[in-house]
């Protein structure tokens, strides 16, 4: 994980694998901060969706036994919503690098659409 100082806050970048081994330990909430569209088609088996067109970080819990880590397609739209976490004075929060996109790409499960139904189905991808 990396960590960058914003006006005395913390930001925090995980990987996917970071997130991943977190969430299996139920010690982070992930939040998708992508459209309900996006979400319907695919997700992470347990991110919340908060959509970043009506996301509001006062909202958010600000104190949790659990770290809040938010994610979108590929980092930057999560990044904005953790930048926008900090300027509403989370003196913490976390996003994940590359979004959905490096979910997909390092072989992570999660909940995809069966083509030929178009009910959910849990995939389970390899690297």
């Amino acid at each position: 994980m990396k960590s960058e100082d914003i006006n005395g806050r913390t930001l925090e970048t995980w990987t996917a694998a970071e997130v991943a081994d977190a969430l299996a330990k139920r010690e982070i909430l992930l939040i998708d901060v992508r459209s309900p569209q996006e979400f319907m088609i695919d997700h992470i088996e347990g991110a919340v969706l908060s959509p970043i067109a009506f996301f509001d970080a006062t909202h958010l819990p600000k104190e949790t036994d659990r770290r809040i880590v938010l994610h979108c397609g590929s980092g930057v739209r999560s990044e904005k919503a953790a930048i926008a976490c900090l300027e509403a004075g989370f003196g913490k929060i976390a996003h994940m690098e590359g979004g959905m996109a490096a979910w997909k790409q390092g072989g992570l499960p999660y909940v995809g659409t069966d083509m030929a139904s178009g009910a959910p189905k849990r995939m389970n991808i390899s690297a």
